[in-house]
């Protein structure tokens, strides 16, 4: 099987039939079904989707809900673009989120 390589030297990574934009968020994953079945979390969901002005959409790494009641959002990055910061700013001031870097 090929190896894709993403200009920012990420490596697709598949998990569960899953394909994971790089081997980070991949064990994030995994850490999040461990934690899972434990029953520190409930559930989760990946790529929870935000719509932002002017047509433009943002997507967060995973949304997750805890034992304790509280939600979190995650974004798994290795290198934060231009555009992300933006984009993770008008989230954070449009919705009552914090989205939490790993």
């Amino acid at each position: 099987m090929k190896t894709i390589r993403h200009k920012f030297k990420n490596v697709i990574t598949v998990r569960d039939g899953i394909k994971f934009r790089s081997k980070k968020e991949a064990v994030f994953y995994d850490t999040l079904k461990v934690a899972q079945q434990g029953g520190h979390i409930l559930f989760f969901h990946r790529q929870p989707k935000f719509d932002l002005p002017g047509g433009i959409s943002y997507s967060a790494d995973f949304q997750v809900f805890y034992a304790d009641g509280s939600v979190r959002y995650y974004d798994v990055k290795g290198f934060k673009t231009k555009g992300y910061i933006r984009n993770k700013k008008m989230v954070e001031a449009l919705y009552p989120v914090i989205i939490e870097e790993r």
